[in-house]
């Protein structure tokens, strides 16, 4: 923790990350209307209009509170995507790394995924299984498993070859043990941060599904949707696709703010400082 706190850009980023989170989960009680109450007396008013911070859209819509809601949706998407990724991606990872015997298996299994694009996978997905939060959050979940089992596999060939595993398999410790007890504990700090930098990637890849209606579905409003409505009215009322699009921004950027602190952190060399 006095790691992450000397440097400036991590404690930004976990700033705009509190802040974002804490809106989005408190949504219900700070949001200062309903993502879908319309007004058609107040259509396209400007941010900064009296009772609407941010302006409203074509509906009349308060856009701060779609916002907060938005990032709801987002948020979601993003963590349920990785804890799959994880759940898949670090067992298969722990497997291929330290029983080579399994390597090229998932290896082989890792570059099929690879093969195809990241958007042409995630949306031929949704379009299957249908659009909706939780099938955007599987579709971005599986395109995020190779990237998590290389980085397992990665840190488990590193650990496997240290002395105290070496040590560990002359006391006679079984493989289960040595992978549970050494290798795993050993390999979470890079998983961590593999993690934090996956979060981000599916943020983006939901607004991305949402933008092209595979997502979030109206009338619960995503960041995605969000720009997807303004693209008609960019040019009048640009500030229906600004505040959405700055959103999206700021919260991946904080997102790999947090994670390059955490890999700095969590680096052995630094702890030595």
């Amino acid at each position: 923790m006095r790691r992450l706190a000397r440097n400036p850009l991590t404690v930004g980023g976990l700033l705009v990350l509190v802040i974002g989170v804490g809106a989005a989960l408190l949504a219900p009680w700070l949001a200062p209307y309903a993502f879908d109450r319309a007004d058609f007396g107040g259509l396209f008013r400007p941010p900064g209009s009296p009772g609407h911070v941010l302006g409203t859209d074509d509906l009349g819509r308060d856009i701060l509170s779609r916002i907060m809601y938005g990032m709801r949706a987002s948020l979601q998407v993003g963590v349920l995507s990785v804890l799959l990724a994880v759940g898949i991606g670090v067992p298969l990872g722990l497997i291929a790394g330290y029983f080579r015997t399994f390597d090229g298996l998932v290896s082989r299994l890792t570059d099929l995924v690879l093969a195809f694009p990241f958007l042409i996978l995630a949306v031929g997905f949704a379009a299957i299984r249908g659009p909706s939060l939780t099938n955007a959050a599987l579709a971005i979940g599986i395109t995020q498993i190779p990237g998590m089992i290389r980085v397992t596999r990665s840190e488990t060939l590193r650990i496997k070859a240290l002395d105290y595993v070496d040590a560990a398999v002359a006391a006679g410790a079984r493989d289960g043990w040595i992978v549970t007890r050494h290798v795993f504990p050993n390999a979470i700090s890079a998983i961590i941060v593999q993690a934090t930098v996956a979060v981000p990637i599916a943020i983006i890849g939901e607004s991305v599904l949402s933008f092209l209606g595979l997502g979030v579905q109206p009338p619960v409003p995503s960041l995605g949707t969000m720009l997807s409505d303004a693209q008609s009215y960019s040019s009048t009322a640009p500030w229906t696709a600004v505040v959405p699009g700055i959103t999206i921004l700021l919260v991946a950027f904080a997102f790999n703010l947090v994670g390059d602190g955490l890999r700095d952190a969590l680096d052995p060399k630094e702890s030595r400082r």
